[in-house]
């Protein structure tokens, strides 16, 4: 990631720094005016985060941190030693509570006595899950897991994982600054308007900025996958894909198409309008694949095959169930399927073969 090099498309979109920029940590590329990039690797199979710096003043408005691991320490304080010029940074955006957004934003508020901003339910929503460590996995989820046709296995591997989210993350500050959908805040000598999402996490917050066209996307929008989109066992009957189509066509509607995405993971691209187009369409096809799979009941264990072509094991079965009972969960509600709750405490679902020819 030298600069800009020969712009590559695919599939409708256009990637300005290629679509796959050789992973370089540490040294930051300015992709506009006072708005630079650098990547931090993560030891997972999404392997690397982008992080923002943006100019302000005589500071540094951060976005997004990556994960609390000592190597992404030690990247930041080469940033903060070297390319930041030993300015402070003023305050750090989360764009949403995931661990590899949120995991260093304590660290650094408290390293330079900087305020946190995020929306106000990923900050309750982080830290209610951060809670969790320490204790053990609760009824609840062992019955909604089992409901989903988890065997014991699965389950005992559940309880031992369990809480792991809080110990990806530096303890969060105790207090934060709320952000709210389409407020403006000034850095720099730009303002950004805050654009509110839901569906993959509750309140998403991207930002974008008029006189850069610019979108700094977090996981809202991202160029090559979809982020994940789920119901847990705190919320079993969710509706986040409802949630997530519907927020996918209002940025479509109120954004510009001619914006430069910076997204949290991959490649810098155009084609805003195209990309969740995609995205919109991809799911509203998996929900006609998924409706088609359940001519018999079914578990949503059993539903993984209309969903996923990779294989679901035991380090990605969560995630896989989360997923599918989101797509089940809006096809109950449009009326479109069935639930029964056997005697053992497992859910079936099973199409209404009548709504077929209904239009999504």
């Amino acid at each position: 990631m030298t600069g800009k090099e020969t712009v590559e498309n695919y599939r409708g979109l256009s990637y300005p720094y290629g679509r796959k920029p050789e992973l370089v940590t540490a040294e930051p590329v300015e992709v506009a005016p006072g708005v630079h990039w650098v990547r931090f690797p993560m030891p997972m199979s999404l392997d690397h985060i982008n992080i923002w710096l943006l100019e302000d003043g005589d500071g540094w408005t951060v976005v997004d941190t990556c994960l609390d691991l000592e190597t992404s320490r030690e990247i930041w304080e080469q940033l903060f030693c070297g390319f930041m010029q030993g300015k402070p940074v003023t305050r750090v955006i989360c764009t949403h509570m995931h661990p590899d957004h949120v995991g260093l934003a304590g660290w650094i508020c408290e390293r330079f006595d900087c305020e946190l901003w995020m929306s106000r339910e990923e900050f309750l929503m982080c830290r209610a899950m951060a809670a969790d460590t320490g204790r053990p996995a609760p009824d609840v989820a062992l019955r909604f897991y089992r409901a989903a046709g988890w065997e014991e296995d699965a389950l005992e591997h559940y309880k031992k994982k369990f809480g792991n989210f809080g110990r990806a993350i530096y303890t969060l500050p105790d207090s934060f600054h709320r952000l709210t959908d389409r407020e403006t805040i000034t850095i720099g000598n730009h303002y950004w308007q805050v654009i509110v999402g839901r569906g993959h996490s509750p309140e998403h917050a991207a930002l974008y900025c008029p006189g850069l066209k610019l979108l700094i996307s977090g996981d809202q929008v991202l160029p090559r996958i979809s982020p994940n989109v789920s119901v847990y066992p705190t919320e079993p009957a969710g509706d986040p894909l409802k949630e997530w189509l519907r927020t996918q066509a209002v940025i479509r509607d109120i954004l510009p198409d001619d914006l430069l995405v910076l997204p949290a993971h991959e490649a810098p691209f155009y084609g805003l309008y195209v990309r969740l187009s995609q995205i919109i369409e991809a799911h509203k096809r998996d929900l006609v694949k998924l409706f088609n799979f359940l001519d018999q009941p079914l578990r949503a264990v059993d539903c993984f095959p209309a969903l996923f072509r990779r294989e679901i094991n035991a380090g990605n079965i969560s995630l896989a169930t989360g997923e599918t009972i989101a797509h089940l969960n809006c096809l109950l509600g449009r009326h479109r399927i069935t639930r029964t709750r056997d005697e053992h405490g497992v859910d079936w679902y099973q199409q209404i073969p009548e709504t077929a020819e209904f239009d999504e």
